[in-house]
């Protein structure tokens, strides 16, 4: 189903579009700000929808016609833009698919409906193109960029759209989401709310991918046995955790929390309020052998790591300056 409804947390978000429709107050354009997979995409087409409904309330019926076209990604008045290149849309993609499509009168439903996925990897030019049907849009059109990186798009395009920020899904609604729709057990769901930081996407592929389980294992492993390993045998390891499909940022992520356990523990002797707390003999240790200093030094280097991979600098120097500083630190 893909209904308003549907969308777990963001109200703000939810309220603004419904009272959209209901009042008649439609934009012209929208961005939708947020981190990747915080479900960009699927407000955009539970708002799509609704706007194409032939019953015309607020939340899209599912039954209708133009309804039963969106759900098969098959209806002719909403359009994906799409790109050749993987980082770039360029001003061609956006003529031919945006400027020379617009000014044809919907197909069937009241509106047409363009959605601009990752808008920031438009190019100068492209952003410049669309620019110009912001401007002086036909008065059926309505266009959705979406965005991780806001950043990335021109002022002007800013100051001509209604810009919407996804906020982060409190913790509990994430948890019951995995518990419930994707029936995963209360421990595991706890160790994907953790990670996934309020990015429902990101909680529902680690809730169901095993690699993350294994990554998980591995990495734990790695951090409880780190003083007794030469820096060849942690980079090892660190190598072989890399051949899993988890981005890099994930399993520094693992890293980030266990440091935030140690801390914790240090701080409150309380097992029930940890992330690992199935690691409770270990977590103890670590927080007996180390200081507070080393520890916010340990989570100060692993943020400073992740700006390094960002920035593209070499993957082995940043791994093996990382684990010279948990080394040194914990």
């Amino acid at each position: 189903m893909a209904q308003f409804k549907d969308i777990i947390g963001q109200e703000q978000i939810k309220e603004h579009l419904k009272n959209a429709i209901s009042g008649g107050k439609v934009s012209h354009a929208y961005i939708i700000s947020g981190e990747k997979s915080s479900g960009k995409e699927f407000i955009a087409k539970v708002f799509a929808m609704a706007l194409q409904c032939e019953r015309g309330q607020e939340e899209p019926c599912q039954e209708c016609h133009s309804c039963k076209q969106a759900l098969s990604g098959s209806h002719p008045d909403i359009i994906r833009v799409t790109h050749e290149k993987p980082n770039t849309i360029s001003v061609d993609d956006v003529r031919a698919q945006v400027n020379n499509d617009v000014c044809i009168k919907p197909y069937s439903g009241p509106y047409k409906v363009y959605i601009i996925n990752e808008a920031e990897k438009m190019t100068q030019q492209a952003q410049n193109a669309i620019l110009k049907t912001l401007e002086e849009p036909p008065a059926y059109a309505v266009i959705l960029l979406l965005t991780s990186n806001i950043n990335g798009l021109l002022p002007t395009i800013l100051s001509r759209c209604v810009v919407l920020n996804m906020k982060p899904v409190p913790d509990e609604l994430v948890k019951k989401y995995l518990m419930e729709q994707i029936q995963v057990p209360d421990y595991r769901a706890e160790v994907c709310v953790a990670f996934a930081r309020g990015n429902i996407g990101k909680a529902k592929a680690l809730a169901s991918s095993d690699d993350f389980e294994n990554v998980k294992a591995e990495a734990l492993s790695l951090l409880k046995y780190i003083h007794d390993m030469e820096l060849g045998e942690i980079i090892a390891a660190v190598k072989k955790i890399t051949e899993y499909k988890l981005e890099i940022n994930d399993y520094l992520d693992i890293f980030a929390v266990w440091y935030r356990d140690v801390l914790l523990f240090k701080a409150t002797h309380d097992a029930n309020l940890l992330v690992f707390r199935e690691e409770i003999q270990a977590l103890r240790r670590a927080a007996q052998q180390s200081s507070y200093e080393g520890i916010e030094t340990i989570l100060n280097a692993l943020e400073t790591a992740k700006r390094r991979l960002d920035a593209n600098v070499n993957f082995e120097l940043t791994m093996e300056l990382l684990m010279l500083s948990i080394q040194e630190n914990s």
